[in-house]
Protein backbone atom coordinates (compact mmCIF):
# COMPACT_ATOMS: atom_id res chain seq x y z
CA UNK A 1 0.00 0.00 0.00
CA UNK A 2 2.65 2.33 0.73
CA UNK A 3 4.31 1.31 -2.66
CA UNK A 4 1.77 2.69 -4.61
CA UNK A 5 1.02 5.43 -2.84
CA UNK A 6 4.65 6.63 -3.18
CA UNK A 7 4.95 5.84 -6.97
CA UNK A 8 1.71 7.66 -7.43
CA UNK A 9 3.07 10.89 -6.10
CA UNK A 10 6.96 10.90 -7.86
CA UNK A 11 6.49 13.52 -10.56
CA UNK A 12 8.32 13.06 -13.91
CA UNK A 13 11.52 14.67 -14.06
CA UNK A 14 12.35 14.11 -17.12
CA UNK A 15 13.08 16.47 -20.47
CA UNK A 16 9.71 18.57 -21.36
CA UNK A 17 9.23 17.93 -24.61
CA UNK A 18 6.06 19.95 -25.66
CA UNK A 19 6.89 22.41 -28.52
CA UNK A 20 6.72 25.62 -27.69
CA UNK A 21 6.87 28.37 -30.29
CA UNK A 22 8.45 31.30 -29.37
CA UNK A 23 9.98 34.74 -31.07
CA UNK A 24 13.58 34.66 -31.54
CA UNK A 25 14.24 37.95 -31.26
CA UNK A 26 11.63 38.76 -27.93
CA UNK A 27 12.24 35.73 -26.01
CA UNK A 28 8.73 36.25 -24.39
CA UNK A 29 7.44 33.55 -22.02
CA UNK A 30 4.62 32.68 -22.45
CA UNK A 31 4.69 33.91 -26.59
CA UNK A 32 2.53 36.31 -27.58
CA UNK A 33 1.40 35.05 -30.42
CA UNK A 34 -1.33 36.01 -33.24
CA UNK A 35 -2.84 34.00 -35.75
CA UNK A 36 -3.56 35.58 -38.87
CA UNK A 37 -5.62 32.99 -40.82
CA UNK A 38 -6.22 35.40 -44.01
CA UNK A 39 -2.69 35.44 -44.81
CA UNK A 40 -1.80 32.11 -43.45
CA UNK A 41 0.48 33.18 -40.75
CA UNK A 42 1.72 32.87 -37.32
CA UNK A 43 3.34 36.58 -35.99
CA UNK A 44 4.95 37.66 -33.19
CA UNK A 45 2.42 40.54 -31.63
CA UNK A 46 5.99 42.14 -30.02
CA UNK A 47 7.83 42.70 -33.02
CA UNK A 48 5.50 41.64 -36.10
CA UNK A 49 8.13 38.40 -37.01
CA UNK A 50 6.22 35.99 -39.16
CA UNK A 51 7.13 32.64 -37.17
CA UNK A 52 5.10 30.39 -39.22
CA UNK A 53 3.26 29.97 -42.83
CA UNK A 54 0.94 28.28 -44.52
CA UNK A 55 -0.73 27.10 -41.28
CA UNK A 56 -4.67 25.68 -41.50
CA UNK A 57 -7.84 27.39 -40.74
CA UNK A 58 -9.47 24.80 -38.64
CA UNK A 59 -12.52 27.31 -37.45
CA UNK A 60 -15.81 26.35 -38.81
CA UNK A 61 -16.32 27.56 -42.52
CA UNK A 62 -17.92 30.21 -43.85
CA UNK A 63 -21.62 29.76 -45.10
CA UNK A 64 -23.29 31.94 -47.66
CA UNK A 65 -27.40 32.62 -46.99
CA UNK A 66 -29.39 33.79 -49.84
CA UNK A 67 -29.48 37.58 -49.27
CA UNK A 68 -26.78 37.15 -47.05
CA UNK A 69 -24.47 39.08 -49.42
CA UNK A 70 -25.47 42.66 -49.02
CA UNK A 71 -22.64 44.33 -50.47
CA UNK A 72 -22.31 42.09 -53.39
CA UNK A 73 -19.54 40.11 -51.57
CA UNK A 74 -19.15 36.47 -51.74
CA UNK A 75 -17.52 35.10 -48.28
CA UNK A 76 -17.72 31.52 -49.51
CA UNK A 77 -14.07 30.63 -50.61
CA UNK A 78 -14.47 27.81 -51.84
CA UNK A 79 -16.19 26.48 -55.59
CA UNK A 80 -19.11 24.96 -56.69
CA UNK A 81 -19.60 21.37 -55.77
CA UNK A 82 -18.94 19.59 -58.82
CA UNK A 83 -20.94 18.53 -61.04
CA UNK A 84 -20.67 14.96 -62.50
CA UNK A 85 -22.72 16.50 -66.08
CA UNK A 86 -19.51 17.90 -66.65
CA UNK A 87 -16.35 16.01 -68.10
CA UNK A 88 -14.24 18.35 -65.93
CA UNK A 89 -13.91 19.77 -62.55
CA UNK A 90 -16.10 23.27 -62.69
CA UNK A 91 -13.06 24.79 -61.32
CA UNK A 92 -11.49 26.39 -64.80
CA UNK A 93 -9.59 29.34 -65.53
CA UNK A 94 -10.98 31.31 -68.51
CA UNK A 95 -8.31 33.41 -70.21
CA UNK A 96 -10.45 36.38 -71.65
CA UNK A 97 -10.06 37.94 -74.87
CA UNK A 98 -8.51 41.81 -75.18
CA UNK A 99 -10.73 43.53 -78.33
CA UNK A 100 -8.41 46.64 -76.79
CA UNK A 101 -5.69 47.52 -80.35
CA UNK A 102 -3.22 47.91 -77.50
CA UNK A 103 -4.04 45.02 -75.21
CA UNK A 104 -1.88 42.45 -75.07
CA UNK A 105 -1.12 39.97 -78.01
CA UNK A 106 0.04 37.28 -75.72
CA UNK A 107 -3.06 37.42 -74.15
CA UNK A 108 -4.95 37.14 -76.80
CA UNK A 109 -3.07 33.92 -78.04
CA UNK A 110 -3.50 32.21 -74.80
CA UNK A 111 -7.25 32.75 -75.40
CA UNK A 112 -7.09 31.41 -79.25
CA UNK A 113 -5.33 28.12 -77.53
CA UNK A 114 -7.55 27.60 -75.07
CA UNK A 115 -11.08 27.95 -76.93
CA UNK A 116 -8.88 25.02 -79.39
CA UNK A 117 -9.07 23.21 -76.67
CA UNK A 118 -11.15 19.64 -76.96
CA UNK A 119 -12.31 19.54 -72.98
CA UNK A 120 -13.66 22.87 -73.09
CA UNK A 121 -15.74 22.25 -76.58
CA UNK A 122 -17.49 19.37 -75.89
CA UNK A 123 -18.08 21.13 -72.06
CA UNK A 124 -19.78 24.05 -73.96
CA UNK A 125 -21.51 21.84 -76.30
CA UNK A 126 -23.13 19.67 -73.11
CA UNK A 127 -24.04 23.01 -71.62
CA UNK A 128 -25.73 23.70 -74.47
CA UNK A 129 -27.54 20.42 -74.69
CA UNK A 130 -28.44 21.03 -71.18
CA UNK A 131 -30.09 24.33 -71.39
CA UNK A 132 -32.53 22.46 -74.90
CA UNK A 133 -33.42 19.87 -72.59
CA UNK A 134 -33.89 22.43 -69.76
CA UNK A 135 -36.51 24.58 -71.86
CA UNK A 136 -38.24 21.88 -73.18
CA UNK A 137 -38.81 20.38 -69.95
CA UNK A 138 -39.38 23.71 -68.46
CA UNK A 139 -41.88 24.44 -71.07
CA UNK A 140 -44.09 21.54 -70.82
CA UNK A 141 -43.39 22.13 -66.76
CA UNK A 142 -42.11 18.65 -66.11
CA UNK A 143 -40.75 18.85 -62.60
CA UNK A 144 -36.56 18.73 -62.42
CA UNK A 145 -36.16 15.36 -61.72
CA UNK A 146 -36.89 14.71 -65.27
CA UNK A 147 -34.63 17.03 -66.48
CA UNK A 148 -31.91 15.79 -64.34
CA UNK A 149 -32.19 12.36 -65.48
CA UNK A 150 -32.57 13.47 -69.21
CA UNK A 151 -29.35 15.09 -68.83
CA UNK A 152 -27.10 12.24 -67.03
CA UNK A 153 -28.39 10.15 -69.92
CA UNK A 154 -27.66 12.58 -72.63
CA UNK A 155 -24.44 12.68 -71.39
CA UNK A 156 -23.94 9.09 -71.31
CA UNK A 157 -25.05 8.36 -74.82
CA UNK A 158 -23.76 11.32 -76.70
CA UNK A 159 -20.76 10.02 -78.41
CA UNK A 160 -22.32 6.67 -79.15
CA UNK A 161 -21.43 5.45 -82.81
CA UNK A 162 -25.18 3.66 -82.48
CA UNK A 163 -26.09 7.32 -82.36
CA UNK A 164 -24.05 8.73 -84.88
CA UNK A 165 -25.56 10.95 -87.23
CA UNK A 166 -28.71 10.78 -85.35
CA UNK A 167 -31.01 14.02 -84.98
CA UNK A 168 -30.03 15.95 -81.45
CA UNK A 169 -33.63 16.52 -81.21
CA UNK A 170 -34.82 12.75 -80.89
CA UNK A 171 -31.75 11.76 -78.39
CA UNK A 172 -33.42 14.75 -76.42
CA UNK A 173 -36.43 13.87 -76.93
CA UNK A 174 -35.91 10.08 -76.42
CA UNK A 175 -33.48 11.04 -73.02
CA UNK A 176 -36.83 13.08 -71.71
CA UNK A 177 -39.18 10.30 -72.27
CA UNK A 178 -36.75 8.18 -70.13
CA UNK A 179 -36.42 10.67 -67.61
CA UNK A 180 -40.30 11.04 -67.43
CA UNK A 181 -40.53 7.37 -66.69
CA UNK A 182 -38.21 7.02 -64.29
CA UNK A 183 -39.65 10.00 -62.47
CA UNK A 184 -43.15 8.29 -62.71
CA UNK A 185 -44.24 11.53 -64.69
CA UNK A 186 -46.92 9.76 -67.36
CA UNK A 187 -46.05 11.44 -70.77
CA UNK A 188 -47.45 9.51 -73.41
CA UNK A 189 -44.94 9.48 -76.64
CA UNK A 190 -47.74 11.86 -78.63
CA UNK A 191 -47.01 14.31 -76.14
CA UNK A 192 -43.44 13.96 -76.16
CA UNK A 193 -43.68 14.61 -80.20
CA UNK A 194 -45.58 17.66 -79.55
CA UNK A 195 -43.33 18.82 -77.19
CA UNK A 196 -40.19 18.42 -79.00
CA UNK A 197 -41.27 18.19 -83.11
CA UNK A 198 -39.90 14.86 -83.46
CA UNK A 199 -41.81 11.62 -85.46
CA UNK A 200 -43.29 9.03 -82.75
CA UNK A 201 -41.80 6.35 -84.34
CA UNK A 202 -38.09 7.82 -84.35
CA UNK A 203 -38.12 8.64 -80.77
CA UNK A 204 -39.52 5.17 -80.04
CA UNK A 205 -35.99 3.37 -82.37
CA UNK A 206 -33.80 6.08 -80.18
CA UNK A 207 -35.28 5.25 -77.23
CA UNK A 208 -34.29 1.10 -77.75
CA UNK A 209 -30.80 2.51 -78.94
CA UNK A 210 -30.06 4.28 -75.58
CA UNK A 211 -31.09 1.63 -73.64
CA UNK A 212 -28.77 -1.09 -75.97
CA UNK A 213 -26.32 1.62 -75.22
CA UNK A 214 -26.39 2.29 -71.53
CA UNK A 215 -26.74 -1.71 -71.24
CA UNK A 216 -23.73 -2.59 -73.00
CA UNK A 217 -21.61 0.13 -70.48
CA UNK A 218 -23.03 -0.31 -67.25
CA UNK A 219 -19.60 0.43 -65.39
CA UNK A 220 -19.33 3.54 -67.67
CA UNK A 221 -21.77 5.95 -66.44
CA UNK A 222 -23.99 4.61 -63.03
CA UNK A 223 -26.46 7.41 -62.94
CA UNK A 224 -27.30 6.75 -66.42
CA UNK A 225 -27.59 3.14 -65.90
CA UNK A 226 -29.65 3.19 -62.94
CA UNK A 227 -31.99 4.99 -64.64
CA UNK A 228 -32.23 2.94 -67.73
CA UNK A 229 -32.81 -0.04 -65.10
CA UNK A 230 -35.54 1.62 -63.62
CA UNK A 231 -37.39 2.21 -66.64
CA UNK A 232 -37.18 -1.32 -67.70
CA UNK A 233 -39.61 -1.78 -64.90
CA UNK A 234 -41.68 1.19 -65.74
CA UNK A 235 -42.00 0.84 -69.78
CA UNK A 236 -45.29 1.78 -69.70
CA UNK A 237 -47.97 3.54 -67.28
CA UNK A 238 -51.41 2.51 -66.59
CA UNK A 239 -54.54 4.73 -68.36
CA UNK A 240 -55.75 6.03 -64.65
CA UNK A 241 -52.31 7.70 -64.84
CA UNK A 242 -53.21 9.89 -68.06
CA UNK A 243 -56.98 10.20 -67.33
CA UNK A 244 -56.86 13.05 -64.79
CA UNK A 245 -54.42 14.61 -67.25
CA UNK A 246 -56.72 14.31 -69.99
CA UNK A 247 -60.01 15.41 -68.75
CA UNK A 248 -58.07 18.28 -67.39
CA UNK A 249 -56.79 19.56 -70.89
CA UNK A 250 -60.56 18.40 -71.82
CA UNK A 251 -62.32 20.73 -69.37
CA UNK A 252 -64.37 17.80 -68.11
CA UNK A 253 -66.07 18.05 -64.37
CA UNK A 254 -64.90 15.86 -61.76
CA UNK A 255 -67.92 13.31 -61.90
CA UNK A 256 -66.48 12.32 -65.15
CA UNK A 257 -62.97 12.04 -64.69
CA UNK A 258 -63.87 10.01 -61.46
CA UNK A 259 -65.96 8.38 -63.72
CA UNK A 260 -63.59 7.32 -66.21
CA UNK A 261 -61.08 6.20 -63.73
CA UNK A 262 -63.60 4.01 -62.71
CA UNK A 263 -64.02 2.42 -66.39
CA UNK A 264 -60.13 2.16 -67.00
CA UNK A 265 -59.84 0.55 -63.72
CA UNK A 266 -62.61 -2.26 -64.30
CA UNK A 267 -60.73 -2.81 -67.93
CA UNK A 268 -57.73 -3.75 -65.91
CA UNK A 269 -59.76 -6.08 -63.90
CA UNK A 270 -61.66 -7.80 -66.21
CA UNK A 271 -59.15 -7.92 -69.04
CA UNK A 272 -60.96 -5.83 -71.21
CA UNK A 273 -59.03 -3.92 -74.05
CA UNK A 274 -56.02 -5.96 -73.15
CA UNK A 275 -53.78 -5.75 -75.57
CA UNK A 276 -54.81 -1.94 -76.41
CA UNK A 277 -52.45 0.85 -75.45
CA UNK A 278 -53.17 2.74 -72.28
CA UNK A 279 -53.60 5.81 -74.43
CA UNK A 280 -56.64 3.86 -76.04
CA UNK A 281 -58.25 2.55 -72.99
CA UNK A 282 -58.00 6.22 -71.32
CA UNK A 283 -59.25 8.04 -74.13
CA UNK A 284 -62.21 5.15 -74.76
CA UNK A 285 -63.15 4.92 -70.89
CA UNK A 286 -63.18 9.09 -70.76
CA UNK A 287 -65.89 8.93 -73.93
CA UNK A 288 -68.03 5.97 -72.49
CA UNK A 289 -68.03 7.81 -69.04
CA UNK A 290 -69.09 11.24 -70.85
CA UNK A 291 -72.16 9.29 -72.73
CA UNK A 292 -73.00 7.37 -69.43
CA UNK A 293 -72.94 10.10 -67.18
CA UNK A 294 -74.85 12.94 -69.73
CA UNK A 295 -72.45 14.43 -71.37
CA UNK A 296 -73.98 15.06 -74.93
CA UNK A 297 -71.27 17.78 -75.85
CA UNK A 298 -68.18 15.87 -76.33
CA UNK A 299 -67.14 14.01 -79.09
CA UNK A 300 -64.53 11.64 -80.16
CA UNK A 301 -62.94 14.75 -82.63
CA UNK A 302 -62.34 16.06 -79.33
CA UNK A 303 -60.27 13.39 -77.01
CA UNK A 304 -58.54 12.40 -80.57
CA UNK A 305 -57.05 16.24 -80.29
CA UNK A 306 -55.86 15.90 -77.08
CA UNK A 307 -54.94 12.42 -76.62
CA UNK A 308 -53.74 11.87 -80.26
CA UNK A 309 -56.07 8.39 -80.38
CA UNK A 310 -57.17 8.37 -84.02
CA UNK A 311 -61.49 8.26 -84.29
CA UNK A 312 -61.07 4.94 -86.35
CA UNK A 313 -59.16 3.29 -82.63
CA UNK A 314 -62.05 5.30 -80.54
CA UNK A 315 -64.86 3.60 -82.42
CA UNK A 316 -63.68 0.22 -82.35
CA UNK A 317 -62.36 0.09 -78.30
CA UNK A 318 -65.82 2.07 -77.72
CA UNK A 319 -67.73 -0.96 -79.73
CA UNK A 320 -66.11 -3.21 -76.81
CA UNK A 321 -66.65 -1.41 -74.25
CA UNK A 322 -70.17 -0.56 -75.19
CA UNK A 323 -71.32 -4.20 -75.02
CA UNK A 324 -69.93 -4.93 -71.75
CA UNK A 325 -71.01 -1.42 -70.54
CA UNK A 326 -73.09 -2.89 -67.78
CA UNK A 327 -70.06 -4.90 -66.03
CA UNK A 328 -68.31 -1.16 -66.37
CA UNK A 329 -70.37 1.13 -64.59
CA UNK A 330 -70.61 1.32 -60.89
CA UNK A 331 -74.00 0.14 -59.46
CA UNK A 332 -74.43 3.32 -57.40
CA UNK A 333 -74.53 5.12 -60.68
CA UNK A 334 -77.87 3.67 -61.25
CA UNK A 335 -78.88 4.35 -57.43
CA UNK A 336 -79.04 7.38 -57.53
CA UNK A 337 -80.43 7.90 -61.47
CA UNK A 338 -76.78 9.05 -63.02
CA UNK A 339 -76.73 6.34 -65.75
CA UNK A 340 -79.58 6.91 -68.83
CA UNK A 341 -79.02 3.95 -71.33
CA UNK A 342 -81.11 4.91 -73.46
CA UNK A 343 -79.13 7.73 -74.50
CA UNK A 344 -75.93 6.21 -74.56
CA UNK A 345 -74.63 5.75 -78.46
CA UNK A 346 -73.88 2.65 -80.17
CA UNK A 347 -70.85 3.55 -81.57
Amino acid sequence: MSSSSSSSTNKYTGPNLNVTLTCPDCKLFPPDLIERFSEGDIICGQCGLVLSDRIVDTRSEWRTFQNDDKNSDDPSRVGEASNSLYDTEDLTTMISYTANPGGSGSKNNLNKIQQKSLVDKKNYALQAAYQRISELCNGYQLPKSVSDAAKHLYKAVRDDRLLKGKSQDAIMASTILLGCRRAEVPRTLEEIRALTNVPTKQIAKITRLIKKIIHSHLNSDDAAAAIVDETTNLTTHSAEDLIRRFCSHLGLNPIITNGSEYIARKCNELGILAGRSPTTIAATSIYLAAKVLGDTKLTQQQIRDKTGVSIGTIKNSYKILYEKARELVDPSWEEHGKVKWDNIPKS
